[in-house]
Formats: structure tokens, sequence, C-alpha cells
């Protein structure tokens, strides 16, 4: 199988690997699914991402699907470097390799205004016309006109906050909190029309390119605020060069008044959706952007 029957043939790609007929090197793939580099007999190269069978779940409907057309949506914009998707089937996702590189203060000034451009593309509605995931997780994409601050409350914030109650990882105290967050929102201002954005761009889904150019991987893409995107950027330490990726985005679209003071605003969706995936390991983590929003507009009313 070369790459040129690959994508005329997409869906034969299982049974090749049924059959052992592609080479296959196992790869870091995340926390939801299990990867493995595919050299074709032509010399090239594709990633592809499965579902692991853990304990019999199937993959959940739609769960491929999701990210192939966000992969799509954002690579559309002719932005920022997205790999191209080769084979998107129910039961697993084939992208274009790309071969790791080191990042450079060049790649990040380019990654800056490349993202600047692909959020500039806009989107019809907050939300998407797919069924939403981030990482495991099930997101409500439904298309939404807005306001942001509304939209991110009901969408973003709410779902995760029930489900990281109901699994035990955040407490009364720290949901109390957060519902302070989601009932004064309407305060803390940057409502803008939609952007298209990544929706899950922590530092780990930024892959440095041997072209020297910084790829965007494993979109929860969607209709949203550009500030979240650049909030989770700096999420866990943060990229290299992450003060080149900003200064030449801000160049590019400067951001609004207040953006320093909304970044743990636009940081709590993904920390919620942390302690709903893996438990009370970032409970700290969620009260402390939630505390540092009051902090940033009144005080915060819940002691612990």
């Amino acid at each position: 199988m070369d790459l040129a029957y690959l994508r005329a043939h997409p869906a034969h790609l299982p049974t090749f690997l049924t059959h052992q007929r592609i080479r296959e090197t196992p790869v870091s793939g995340g926390d939801s699914c299990a990867a493995s580099r595919l050299t074709l007999d032509d010399g090239h190269s594709v990633f592809a991402k499965t579902w692991p069978e853990r304990a019999g779940r199937p993959v959940p409907e739609g769960f491929f699907a999701a990210e192939a057309a966000g992969l799509r949506w954002l690579r559309a914009t002719g932005t920022v470097a997205v790999p191209e998707v080769v084979v998107a089937l129910p039961e697993l996702l084939a992208l274009d390799w790309v071969e790791p590189g080191e990042p450079s203060p060049g790649a990040a000034e380019r990654f800056g205004r490349e993202l600047a451009g692909m959020h500039r593309a806009g989107a019809d509605a907050f939300g998407a016309q797919w069924t939403g995931f981030i990482g495991a997780l099930p997101q409500d994409n439904t298309p939404d006109e807005g306001p942001w601050s509304a939209w991110f409350a009901r969408r973003r914030l709410l779902p995760y906050l029930r489900r990281s109650v109901d699994g035990g990882a955040l407490g009364t105290s720290e949901a109390a909190l957060v519902e302070q967050v989601v009932a004064r929102i309407g305060e803390f201002g940057g409502d803008e029309p939609p952007a298209r954005v990544h929706g899950d761009l922590w530092p780990g889904n930024v892959l440095w390119g041997a072209d020297d150019r910084a790829w965007l991987v494993d979109p929860a893409a969607h209709g949203g605020h550009r500030e979240t995107d650049l909030a989770q950027l700096a999420l866990f330490g943060g990229p290299p060069h992450l003060d080149r990726i900003m200064a030449a985005y801000q160049e590019n679209w400067p951001l609004a008044d207040g953006w320093r003071s909304r970044v743990p605003l636009h940081q709590l969706h993904l920390l919620l959706v942390h302690t709903a995936l893996f438990g009370a390991t970032y409970r700290d983590a969620v009260t402390r952007a939630a505390r540092a929003v009051l902090a940033g507009h009144g005080r915060a009313t819940v002691d612990g």
C-alpha cells in the first residue's frame, strides 16, 4: 500500500493493519488514543490514531469524525500548519506524518502571526456543525449566537463543573467558587464575535516540526473566543518562546483591553475538563483559577 492507494481506498487501511501488511511503530498519542507511525511501501509515513480497548468501552460515536472535521476546518484557513486528514473512519484516523523538530524563536513568531490569522477566519456561531469532544469527553457544540460570556458559562464551564462534582473531584466549596464565576461572567468583559479556535490548545497540542513550523494537532475546534486558545497555551508551563508567540500575535491582531485579567477565566474551562477526566489532582488548579478571576473583578466570598 502506497500513499496514492491509501488516499483512493481509505476504508482498506484497517484490513492492512489487521493482516500486518504495513510497518507499524507505536508513538505517543495522548491520553485518549493509541497512536502509531505507519510506513507505507513508497516510503511515506502517516500518523494513525485508534481507540484502545478498555474494558469493552466502544469508541464514542462521531469521535474521529469530529477531530477530522476540526482539522479540515482549521486547515482550510491556510494559516497555521495543520496535518492533512488522509483517512477518517469510525474506528481510526490517519494524518500526514509531521517530522518532529526543535522549537525556534523564528518558528514561534511565525506561529503567533499564523494563529492570529486562523482566529480572524472566524465562525458562523459559537460551537460547530459537528458533534464535539474534548479529550474523551463529549463537548456541546450546538451552534449558539451568544453573547460569548453566556455561551461560555452554559456550554464550557457548567457541564464540566457538574461532571467534576459528580465524580468527587470537586467539593462544595470549590463548586461554589466556580458558580460565582458563572453568575458574574457578564461583568468580566471581553465579549467578541466567534473566532475559529483550536479549543484544546495546551502546549502539548503544538507540534514543533523539522520544517521550522509549529503544527496544530488534536483539536476540539469550534467557534469560540480567541483569548481561550491563548490562555490555554499558557497552561502547564507554556510552550517554548511563549513571549515571542504572544508578541507576534499582538502585532497582527491586538487583544482587547483587560485580556490579562481574563486569562484565568479562559483557563478555567480546560482545568474543569481535567478534573472531570483525571479527578482531584487538578482541584487546586481549578480553585486558584476561580479565585484569580474573582480577585481580578471583586472579592471571592467562599473560604477554603
